[in-house]
């Protein structure tokens, strides 16, 4: 299934390079982009970017618009109870989603159904609907609780896909090891990319 709309959402977790390298590797290709943003992550996304989002949706729309320099219509932003949304219903579902990054506290409650808030909303409709989901948990040590909680969403077809970059294709650059990881979520949504050297590749 080619990737038309694909939604990103971001919790609190470290890792926001890899986001916003995933949302403008996506946005070039030309995918919709259905955006989702916990409160904590906007702070977090403060503290490890240049990107400062805040105030409603519609602002935070128009500011990732300018950031991407992607025109505004491409990318949808929605609020955390937004219940009316797009990404709460099944009849309206994307084609797929990524949770990056993945607070285990998201990833606990995806796994557990218990939807509070848009972002575990849309992964259980995701879920349900039987369209890819991708989680990008950002935590270490894992506890037996983390583990349980992966084994749970991977026994019902949820890819768990933690941010460990290989070294073998040479580093030079922190984008090298936030590419590799970014390259491997691509690969697992069927979107064709070269943001990294394949193993044993000339």
């Amino acid at each position: 299934m080619k990737i038309q709309t694909l939604t990103i959402a971001m919790t609190g977790a470290s890792g926001v390079a890899y986001s916003i390298a995933l949302m403008r590797y996506c946005l070039q290709q030309g995918i919709h982009l259905q955006f989702l943003c916990s409160q904590p992550g906007q702070v977090v996304i403060g503290m490890e970017s240049d990107l400062r989002l805040g105030g409603t949706a519609q602002k935070m729309q128009s500011r990732l618009a300018e950031y991407f320099e992607s025109p505004a219509e491409q990318i949808s932003v929605y609020a955390r109870d937004q219940w009316t949304s797009p990404p709460a219903s099944g009849s309206s579902v994307a084609d797929a989603m990524v949770v990056c990054p993945c607070t285990m506290g998201t990833l606990a409650s995806i796994a557990s159904g218990h939807s509070d808030n848009l972002i575990h909303r849309a992964a259980d409709v995701i879920i349900k609907e039987r369209r890819p989901l991708i989680l990008v948990p950002r935590e270490t040590p894992l506890s037996s609780i983390h583990l349980e909680n992966m084994l749970k969403l991977s026994n019902i077809g949820v890819t768990i896909l933690p941010p460990s970059p290989g070294f073998y294709q040479g580093v030079n650059s922190v984008e090298d090891l936030v590419n590799f990881v970014v390259a491997r979520i691509l690969d697992q949504l069927g979107i064709d990319n070269q943001l990294s050297p394949r193993w044993a590749s000339d």
